[in-house]
């Protein structure tokens, strides 16, 4: 998707949110943003994308902005809450670690503190800013539908492994749920189903245990996000096949794969539509306004939901286009012939 497209999804979500409903606003006088990151070890994401994008949007409105990292550790995400609560916040936004959120949610609500969950679920949030996480799944199952035909197989006798993300992340549920509509309607069945996780590493290991148990017949992987697939993907080079598997997130290491016909496609979510999304929700609330989401969860939570993008080979100059991913990072000496192929420059 091209810029002009990217800044049209903010826009009618920042349109959407000018109606009024019922959730809580912003302590009044309050002008401080709280926001706590899980990490800066999973892909590329937290620390170089998201901070300064909702750092430069919320300073850039005149509110501070106090934003941490929990690296991977939930009593580290706990203290880092409480020293955000003791000095006060007018609107907390939280990615979740592991069930953290959960808790830092009901201490701000008690002092009458909004919270916006930002890219997981969190029970208890006011809001949930993600992308539509039921589409991403549906467009990973169509990966797999769409690969599988490509490469002249019968969806209902081919070998699938699936994989998911992992249990403890609310996403990873509603991303397997979306894949698993599609491929059920075309007729698939798991040859083998692998315990789920976000560890690369992890994912690698479990997936040579597949690859075992159904004696190397591998026809198609669905993985959940890029990481895993790379590691998926290591094995399956390893043992010199090449299948439709799915992915997410438009990592550097994705978009390689999918460019060299490795891996199917990537889900594109443009951390920076989601940040803005986010930004303009938790200023509306700063100012006290009750802003209205486009969605809401089965729990009822209002959901400002964003349109994920499937890449393909293709598409993958759209991402360089939109500024979210570099041609130089891209298009190393393995990769080179396929950009020059896709126009990726």
């Amino acid at each position: 998707m091209k810029k002009s497209s990217l800044l049209s999804v903010t826009a009618v979500v920042a349109a959407s949110m000018l109606a009024l409903s019922g959730c809580s606003a912003a302590p009044t006088g309050s002008t401080r943003a709280c926001v706590i990151l899980p990490d800066a070890d999973s892909g590329t994401r937290w620390e170089p994308g998201d901070r300064p994008a909702l750092e430069k949007a919320l300073k850039g409105a005149g509110y501070e902005a106090d934003i941490q990292n929990a690296q991977s550790d939930t009593a580290k995400y706990a203290t880092i809450a409480d020293q955000q609560l003791s000095k006060g916040c007018g609107v907390m936004l939280l990615v979740d670690l592991q069930g953290a959120g959960v808790a830092v949610a009901e201490k701000a609500k008690a002092q009458g503190i909004p919270v916006i969950a930002y890219d997981r679920p969190i029970k208890g949030a006011d809001y949930y800013v993600s992308f539509d996480n039921a589409v991403v799944g549906q467009l990973q199952g169509q990966m797999i539908v769409d690969g599988l035909a490509a490469a002249g197989k019968d969806i209902k006798t081919a070998s699938i492994i699936y994989s998911s993300g992992d249990p403890a992340d609310g996403n990873a549920k509603m991303f397997l749920d979306g894949a698993l509509s599609v491929l059920d309607a075309a007729g698939a069945k798991a040859a083998f189903t692998m315990e789920g996780t976000w560890d690369g590493a992890k994912a690698g290991t479990l997936f040579e245990q597949a690859f075992t148990a159904v004696k190397g017949k591998v026809d198609a992987v669905l993985a959940p996000n890029d990481n895993n697939a790379a590691s998926i993907i290591a094995i399956l080079d390893k043992n010199g096949l090449t299948v439709p598997v799915s992915g997410q997130d438009a990592s550097v290491a994705g978009l390689q794969n999918v460019l060299l016909g490795k891996q199917w496609a990537t889900v594109y979510k443009p951390f920076t539509v989601e940040a803005k999304a986010a930004s303009d929700l938790a200023i509306a609330l700063l100012k006290g306004e009750k802003p209205k989401a486009n969605k809401t969860l089965d729990d009822g939570t209002p959901f400002v939901a964003l349109d994920p993008i499937a890449t393909t080979a293709d598409k993958v100059k759209d991402v360089v286009a939109a500024g979210d991913a570099k041609a130089a990072d891209l298009c190393t000496a393995a990769v080179a012939a396929a950009c020059a192929k896709y126009g990726v420059k």
